[in-house]
């Protein structure tokens, strides 16, 4: 395929500090959670939505605006400057396809043509929804771009994914003062969010990036112990360290309530391996360059051997299901509900299918997502393994967007079009929450409270239409974090976890102050051996690791050893040196004061 540009460097503003990162996320979305990291409640993700006045369905703010063309000469910027096209123009949007039962159809569902009708109609456009498998992003975008029907709009959580993009030819450069004419909210958004930096790549611009606020502080991912098994065996509150964790799992088993409660699921080759929480701290500098990625993970690092050496405890104890990596997500999932698991995790949301499921079948149980108990020691490391409570953090940027190389430039102007009728208040509102008194209702404080079980005709996709308008923010956002976790915390359900996440988001302010939630470097140059070793290495990865899990205490250090050096010659070395050379030359991002060490 023939680029229209071609990248090799992800250039980006190196004296700023930032904090960095993904989610397994949100952008990577985790199967379940780790139930035990030294009692800390994780989250990788952040929570950002738009509260605005309520809006109808049937209206919208494009609707009776005068403008001028949008294919060039507009006398006023933005959608005061947008007549209809001339000739009908295509748009292609892509929507995650989560396979997940009882949502509407992603491609074609009562959302998708309030778009067409209030947008799409207005602008004479036609938006088609692309369905982009959750957990095949790149092989769908490859088998797209082979077929040369790439979607005008490519998007992901991912900034590595866009980066790869770019380097294939599926993404074409674009003028960001004629982005800034079409769509003004947009990018005021991006300058507000100091996100412009993250927008070039080799000097030339490529991306524009949706709001995330909060993104280091944020409980947009919490994860929900069985707190009434916690009681049976005497303890009131969620175990804080590792000596607790063991303790109380080894009195479950012992008391014959779950027989393996740490549960656990197969490693998924393509996943990302979260070490954070055995690094030394503060940081080396260098090592957090060399090692410390989501994507590729770092077997032969003294932080993943002690992630494993606790996985490999964990299994030999007991307490991990056996038959772990025979287990896919969706068992695992499953597994929580059935009374097989002590903790899973999910994002929140006002209405969780993790809770609609827990709840049907264990309608008396009780859940925690936070203890009261222990304030002071949430913030130091553990006792026993000398471990801070570190944590990933979320990208400052909610899903990075970059545009078709096979896109007109006709095309190109309805997605910019696109972004910023979504990002419009009235719009934005309505998308996100239905209409009132159908998918959503008013409480006493005036927030939006959704409709759990709604079945009728506004019935809204994944997490309140999240995959549709997530091109502008990545979540509802109510002003403030106390606001917004009222508004997005679950409702209707027998228990209100709102007081615990608010606990939650307290504990990670102290621990952002401490300089805990950790970005992962980006590099100013190239670094080839990453793309070419990257999949073999995963593809290993996910076969040592369930060798080093499952192995005697006894055979753990030297099969480490073993594989680590097998690991470094099939080109993890090769990756390191030339993490390292960039470091050294000063191509890459710096770490906070705060963390870094002497």
């Amino acid at each position: 395929m023939k680029k229209r540009t071609v990248q090799k460097f992800l250039t980006l503003a190196l004296s700023a500090v930032m904090a960095l990162g993904v989610m397994t996320g949100c952008g990577s979305e985790p199967a379940g959670s780790t139930p035990e990291s030294q009692g800390q409640e994780s989250t990788p993700g952040s929570q950002e939505s738009s509260r605005e006045s309520e809006s109808a369905p049937q209206e919208s703010a494009s609707q009776g605006s005068e403008s001028t063309a949008p294919e060039g000469g507009s006398a006023a910027a933005g959608m005061e400057g947008w007549t209809a096209f001339a000739d009908n123009v295509t748009l292609k949007i892509p929507v995650y396809d989560r396979g997940q039962a009882g949502i509407p159809d992603v491609k074609e569902n009562y959302w998708t043509k309030w778009v067409q009708e209030n947008f799409g109609d207005q602008y004479n456009i036609t938006v088609q929804y692309i369905p982009i498998g959750r957990g095949n992003v790149m092989q769908d975008y490859a088998l797209l771009s082979s077929s040369q029907n790439l979607p005008t709009i490519l998007m992901e959580y991912d900034y590595d994914k866009l980066a790869t993009w770019s380097e294939e030819g599926y993404l074409q450069t674009y003028d960001i003062d004629a982005f800034q004419e079409v769509a003004p909210t947009y990018y005021d958004a991006m300058v507000r969010n100091n996100q412009l930096v993250y927008t070039e790549m080799n000097n030339e611009r490529y991306f524009v990036l949706a709001e995330r606020p909060y993104y280091n502080t944020t409980p947009n991912f919490v994860t929900f112990y069985r707190m009434d098994w916690l009681r049976q065996v005497g303890y009131d509150h969620i175990p804080l360290n590792r000596e607790e964790y063991l303790d109380a799992m080894q009195k479950i088993m012992d008391a014959g309530i779950c027989e393996h409660p740490g549960g656990g699921a197969m490693f998924e080759a393509k996943g990302g391996e979260q070490t954070y929480d055995t690094r030394d701290f503060p940081l080396n500098e260098e090592e957090w360059a060399m090692y410390g990625d989501f994507n590729i993970p770092s077997l032969s690092w003294e932080a993943n051997k002690r992630l494993l050496k606790r996985a490999n405890e964990d299994y030999n104890l007991g307490i991990t299901n056996p038959e772990y990596y025979t287990i896919d997500p969706a068992t695992a999932e499953a597994n929580f509900y059935a009374g097989k698991t002590y903790a899973y995790g999910a994002y929140m949301a006002p209405s969780m299918p993790l809770l609609d499921n827990f709840y049907s079948q264990n309608p008396d149980a009780e859940l925690a997502v936070y203890t009261f108990v222990g304030e002071e020691q949430k913030t130091q490391a553990d006792p026993g393994t000398g471990y801070y409570p570190l944590y990933r953090a979320d990208n400052p940027f909610g899903m990075t967007i970059g545009f078709s190389s096979f896109a007109s430039e006709d095309e190109i102007k309805a997605a910019w079009m696109y972004l910023e009728w979504m990002i419009q208040p009235e719009n934005l509102h309505t998308i996100q929450w239905g209409v009132e008194g159908e998918t959503y209702n008013y409480d006493e404080d005036g927030f939006e409270v959704a409709v759990s079980d709604y079945e009728g005709e506004y019935k809204m996709g994944f997490n309140g239409n999240k995959d549709y308008w997530c091109v502008a923010i990545e979540a509802r956002n109510a002003g403030d974090m106390y606001d917004n976790i009222r508004m997005n915390s679950p409702k209707g359900y027998p228990q209100d976890f709102t007081d615990q996440i608010i606990g939650i988001y307290d504990l990670n302010v102290k621990k952002a102050e401490l300089g805990y939630p950790i970005s992962d470097a980006l590099f100013a140059v190239s670094i080839p051996s990453v793309d070419e070793y990257r999949g073999d290495l995963q593809m290993k990865y996910a076969e040592y690791k369930d060798a080093l899990i499952m192995c005697k205490p006894e055979e753990f250090d030297a099969l480490y050893e073993q594989y680590s050096q097998e690991y470094l010659n099939m080109g993890y070395q090769s990756i390191l040196d030339e993490r390292k050379a960039a470091y050294e030359d000063g191509k890459t991002t710096k770490l906070p004061d705060n963390q870094k060490a002497n």
